[in-house]
């Protein structure tokens, strides 16, 4: 008898703890899973990545399906404790999701191009703390479950396959769409038709998906596996054997700082733009730089032209390219880095202006 109370009484303590300090608990593993995957992302092997985040998928879906059984009467009571902590671990397993496939796409794209996409990444996260009552409810839950496997399997497709074409976005849908169907129709055979609103969530699933292929069309969503590793403005480019000498202008803290840039350049010299980015081994795809300049008197950028190159994977710290142009008006200039689709990987912005001085420049090497 005394067990029995003892045993009670731990459970009733560790109980009011996680009550009382959940409010600090959750943001804290929150933040911690996401440094973690940030250091996971930067070095190790990206299949290792990879693996982890089917980690967090698969443990996820388990104690999903734990919680639904358990609720339902179907496991012992004597596995109390696991139930106890498993809201914990399914908030923990999102966060892991989302910040690790939110990584993915953080390195992919251009932040001022893939701010929508990569905003409702980042609501997610706050939510997963902030609205963590909320995500108990089985509309909630699965349909950001849903969202996790569409991102998870968008962003593997392209590392399995080595390929960045639509189609396999096209594919991931449907897989994430046959799974959360198959997993709806389990956890209905686990807890009874009753704890789940099938017309609510198929709404709430099928909205998800409509929006999430909306962004990737208007090209919104990041270039995944593509990820840009370097980009810059400089006076000149030249590649001696297998490396490259970029010369550029000395900067102060705050120029390094600022997203924009300044040129000094004489009348008729080029400016270069170089770009490093990264790939898998195996995936030969072709890269844009568009040169676009802001004509004053339409109000408006104005592209001034196109020159592409072909990219080649497998360098951990990016396929190095770059292009030139010569005869450039003064004025404010970008130069955008894109794929064959017109996915945005970066962007690079600099101010034209001529030198009152001698330029002093410096040379870094690639």
């Amino acid at each position: 008898m005394r067990r029995i109370f003892a045993f009670r009484s731990h459970y009733q303590i560790i109980k009011t703890f996680l009550q009382k300090y959940e409010r600090w608990l959750m943001p804290a593993t929150l933040v911690f899973g996401f440094v973690v995957d940030y250091v996971t992302f930067i070095n190790i092997q990206i299949n290792t990545a990879l693996t982890i985040l089917f980690v967090h998928f698969f443990v996820c879906a388990c104690a999903i399906a734990f919680t639904y059984a358990y609720d339902a009467g179907k496991i012992s009571s004597k596995l109390r404790y696991v139930r106890l902590f498993a809201p914990f671990l399914v908030q923990f397993n999102f966060g892991g999701m989302l910040s690790n496939a939110f990584i993915f796409y953080w390195f992919s794209g251009s932040l001022w191009v893939s701010w929508p996409f990569i905003l409702l990444f980042v609501a997610l996260m706050v939510a997963n703390d902030t609205l963590r009552h909320y995500y108990v409810r089985s509309t909630v839950q699965i349909s950001v479950f849903f969202f996790a496997t569409f991102t998870i399997v968008s962003v593997s497709l392209p590392f399995i396959f080595n390929s960045i074409s639509p189609l396999f976005f096209l594919l991931s849908g449907v897989l994430a769409l046959g799974f959360i169907s198959g997993f709806v129709w389990l956890l209905g055979r686990i807890a009874g038709g009753g704890k789940i609103s099938r017309q609510s969530l198929s709404i709430s699933i099928v909205a998800i998906f409509l929006i999430t292929n909306l962004f990737y069309f208007t090209n919104l969503i990041p270039p995944v596996p593509l990820a840009i590793r370097e980009t810059g403005v400089y006076h000149s480019v030249e590649r001696r054997g297998g490396q490259y000498i970029l010369r550029v202008e000395r900067e102060n803290f705050w120029e390094k700082m600022s997203p924009k840039k300044t040129i000094h350049l004489e009348a008729g010299r080029p400016a270069y733009v170089f770009s490093a980015i990264y790939a898998p081994k195996a995936l030969n795809t072709a890269i844009a730089h568009e040169w676009q300049y802001y004509d004053e008197t339409k109000s408006e950028w104005v592209q001034k032209d196109r020159l592409s190159f072909n990219l080649i994977g497998g360098r951990r710290e990016g396929f190095r390219g770059y292009s030139q142009k010569s005869t450039l008006p003064l004025g404010s200039w970008r130069v955008y880095i894109k794929t064959q689709r017109g996915q945005i990987l970066g962007r690079v912005r600099f101010d034209i202006v001529r030198p009152t001085t001698e330029v002093e420049l410096f040379e870094i090497v690639k």
